[in-house]
């Protein structure tokens, strides 16, 4: 690898490393390649751990660790095509106006660069996102002609995350998705207000277009792959988009009400949120002048999104109008909790799928061994904590056979309790 190569790599992966999508959570490559994306342990320990794409620890340049749904640590090649933009987003290190070094590769020269790290096991998946340097339709297809190649003429099998390009033509979007395990275009921010402000040359209603190109091509592909079993699969890792927190003014449900309708209307896999770090000292970009990142606030946000892609809640009762943040104290699920005491304590002996899934320290895999267990013999309370019940937060809202491990009938000294606020001396109990 020349100097110049060398130098080209590392502008080109760190001008990549804002974008929080590149987790492939929960697919498999059409191509035989692992998939990549960070877990969380949210559901099975209750903890409330959201996740967000990992920049990590870089082998060489632009080789990013993340993980897989079962906490498997995978590498991926995470670049830019080009950081040469025509657009000037007042939050992006590569706007137009940015006196940024520039650089951009070449088709061939990504296709050997990915073969070569593949073949040396450095990675095991391709990132690919870019600058827009031209018209959508010629950056579109740049980008899917990496793809293509990899695919076709170097027999390339890892896992391959390409980004749409809004306002590109449906025919590439579609050829995009025959070579790519993922495709996902970023809304970036909450609202089209937002966008006119921060990013006047981007559009919603384009955005918008590309991801319902996309949910409606996978839609017909899997409709094809019903009745004919040699059909081409269309991104079998379906679309995810990513959602910068704290650069405009929106509220937090403002945001999660965004995600649930996306998640609802383009069957998103994963919308990923970025908070949002300053790269522009302009005091006339209207960004908002922070000391550091809002990583708390990230951090709540992913643990709202959990609640909805797993926990069957709606977004509308996760935060309300009075009440348009979250909590920073506590995670979304054990405020709701406390906010309807009406709906416990659950009895385990008795209570469906449903209902334990609303039980703060009791996630999907423990409501499922529950389940299995109490159909096979009976549940004592050190039985659920080996079925990983985290008995330090469900203790407060369950019952066993009528029997309270803990009981508080103040909820105001409870939610101390639970956020740390005040020490409890828990109770010795023998099982």
């Amino acid at each position: 690898m020349t100097a110049d190569f060398s130098q080209k790599l590392s502008t080109l992966a760190a001008a990549a490393k804002y974008d929080a999508s590149c987790a492939s959570s929960g697919s498999s490559s059409s191509a035989g390649g692992n998939p990549a994306g960070k877990g969380s342990v949210y559901g099975n320990q209750g903890s409330g751990y959201g996740d967000r794409g990992s920049f990590g620890v870089r082998v060489p340049a632009g080789v990013c660790h993340s993980w897989t749904g079962d906490g498997r640590c995978v590498s991926l090649l995470k670049v830019l095509y080009s950081n040469v933009c025509r657009y000037n987003c007042a939050y992006c290190v590569n706007r137009v106006s940015s006196d940024t070094p520039r650089a951009s590769f070449t088709e061939d020269e990504l296709v050997s660069l990915t073969c070569e790290f593949y073949r040396r096991n450095y990675i095991e998946g391709l990132f690919l996102s870019s600058g827009i340097f031209s018209d959508p339709d010629i950056v579109m297809e740049k980008l899917t002609a990496v793809a293509r190649k990899l695919r076709r003429e170097a027999g390339f099998g890892g896992y391959i995350h390409l980004k749409i390009i809004p306002g590109s033509g449906e025919t590439l979007i579609r050829e995009a998705g025959l070579w790519a395990d993922r495709l996902s275009a970023n809304i970036e921010l909450p609202t089209e207000k937002s966008l006119r402000s921060l990013a006047p040359e981007k559009s919603g209603k384009l955005i918008f277009g590309a991801m319902g190109e996309v949910s409606l091509a996978k839609a017909q592909a899997e409709e094809d792959r019903r009745h004919k079993l040699k059909a081409p699969a269309f991104a079998p890792a379906g679309q995810s988009t990513q959602l910068i927190v704290g650069a405009s003014g929106e509220d937090d449900r403002t945001i999660i009400g965004l995600s649930g309708a996306l998640y609802k209307k383009y069957s998103l896999k994963r919308v990923y949120y970025s908070a949002y770090m300053p790269v522009v000292s302009d005091a006339s970009s209207g960004l908002p002048e922070i000391s550091s990142p809002p990583l708390l606030r990230e951090h709540r946000l992913y643990q709202a999104d959990w609640l909805m892609r797993f926990y069957h809640f709606e977004s509308r009762e996760i935060l309300d109008e009075a009440h348009p943040f979250l909590d920073t104290a506590l995670d979304p699920k054990t405020v709701w909790a406390l906010n309807h005491p009406e709906r416990f304590p659950v009895e385990i002996k008795k209570a469906d799928y449903e209902e334990l899934l609303r039980v703060p320290g009791l996630g999907a895999v423990s409501a499922r061994r529950i389940l299995g267990a109490r159909r096979q013999r009976p549940l004592n309370f050190e039985g659920l904590r080996r079925l990983g019940v985290v008995l330090k937060r469900a203790r407060y809202f369950i019952t066993l056979g009528g029997a309270f491990l803990d009981r508080f009938d103040d909820p105001s000294r409870l939610r101390r309790i639970l956020s740390g606020g005040e020490d409890l001396q828990l109770p010795l109990f023998n099982f």
